[in-house]
């Protein structure tokens, strides 16, 4: 079991920056692909950023590329999001996901849910106009 726990949101406005990090409970953590998901009001679950378990590959959401950038530290078991020119619309829940890739390529990265098996509880990131 992997156990996630996401920290660094909070109320920022428009044109400002954040950065979350996600913590994982595990010795393993090189063995895992990560990516970060959000969740609005009312919307549903969407991918935002995903990072390859080694190599550093990286995939985004076309709205967040330019202005979001995700890196892992191995070492300290912690995946981040950097989050700079923030937008109201990026107002949401951010969820922090783990995918164990040991068998798949070192550059994979995925940007379906149904394909990571551990969750965090999730940050609330607010944006204001």
């Amino acid at each position: 079991q992997v156990q996630l726990v996401e920290s660094g949101g909070g109320l920022v406005q428009a044109g400002g920056s954040l950065r979350l990090s996600c913590a994982a409970s595990t010795r393993t953590f090189s063995r895992y692909a990560m990516g970060w998901f959000r969740q609005a009001p009312g919307k549903e679950r969407e991918f935002v950023a995903a990072i390859s378990r080694s190599i550093g590959r990286t995939n985004y959401v076309d709205s967040v590329k330019g202005r979001f950038t995700i890196s892992r530290d191995n070492a300290k078991n912690t995946v981040y999001l950097q989050m700079t020119s923030l937008k109201p619309e990026d107002t949401a829940v951010y969820y922090c996901a783990a995918e164990f890739s040991l068998i798949r390529d070192p550059g994979y990265v995925s940007s379906f849910e149904e394909t990571y098996g551990y969750w965090g509880q999730g940050t609330q990131v607010t944006v204001s106009s």
